[in-house]
C-alpha cells in the first residue's frame, strides 16, 4: 500500500471504526472484547485489498458478518468464557441526562441478545440493529429468503421467551431507542 492509501485508510478507520464496533460487539452478543476482535480482523483483511475497495464500509461490514457466520458454523466452538462490559465508560453521559431508562433498555437487549444462538442473533442484527432488506441479509449470509424469514420468526419467538423483561419495559421507552447506536434519541409527536 503507496502512503496516499496509507493515508486513506487511517482516515477510514478513525472515521468509521467506533460505528462498526457497535455492530460488532451486537453480532457477539454484547462481548466488547470479541467484538473488538472481530472488528480488528475485518480491518486487517480490509487493509490487504484497500486500494481495489470501491465502497470501503460496506466491504467492511460484509467482512464482519462473514466473519461472524464463519464462527458460528465452526464444529467445535470456542471454550473460552466471556463477560460482556458496557461499551460505553462511566460518565460519558451528558451531565444532569437522565440515562437510566435507556441504559437499562441497552443492557436488557443485549443480555437477550447473547441468549440466542450466533445465527438468530446475526440475522436480527442484520434485520433490525442494521435494518437490512431480507434479501439483503439472504445474500449475506449465502442462504435463501425464506431462510431468513423464518430464522427472524423463530429468533424473535425464542427472544420473546427467553427474555420477558423486554415487552416490560414498555412502547414508551422503546420509542426511544435508536437501535442503530445504542442510545437514547429524542421522540418528536
Amino acid at each position: 500500500m503507496d502512503a496516499e492509501g496509507l493515508e486513506s485508510f487511517r482516515d477510514f478507520v478513525d472515521s468509521r471504526s467506533s460505528a462498526l464496533l457497535k455492530t460488532a460487539v451486537l453480532l457477539c452478543g454484547g462481548d466488547r472484547h470479541a467484538g473488538e476482535d472481530l472488528l480488528q480482523n475485518a480491518l486487517v483483511k480490509t487493509a490487504g485489498r484497500w486500494q481495489r475497495i470501491d465502497e470501503p464500509e460496506a466491504y467492511v461490514r460484509q467482512v464482519l458478518y462473514r466473519q461472524q457466520v464463519s464462527r458460528w458454523r465452526l464444529k467445535w466452538p470456542r471454550r473460552e468464557v466471556t463477560v460482556a462490559e458496557p461499551p460505553e465508560p462511566p460518565g460519558s453521559a451528558e451531565p444532569g441526562a437522565d440515562t437510566t431508562a435507556a441504559a437499562e433498555l441497552r443492557l436488557v437487549i443485549r443480555q437477550a441478545l447473547s441468549r440466542l444462538t450466533a445465527r438468530q442473533r446475526t440475522v436480527l442484527v442484520l434485520r433490525y440493529f442494521e435494518d437490512l432488506p431480507e434479501a439483503d441479509v439472504a445474500r449475506l449470509l449465502g442462504c435463501s429468503v425464506g431462510n431468513v424469514r423464518s430464522t427472524t420468526h423463530r429468533s424473535l419467538a425464542r427472544l420473546r421467551q427467553l427474555a420477558p423483561e423486554l415487552a416490560a419495559l414498555g412502547l414508551a421507552e422503546a420509542e426511544r431507542f435508536d437501535a442503530r447506536d445504542c442510545s437514547p434519541v429524542e421522540v418528536r409527536p
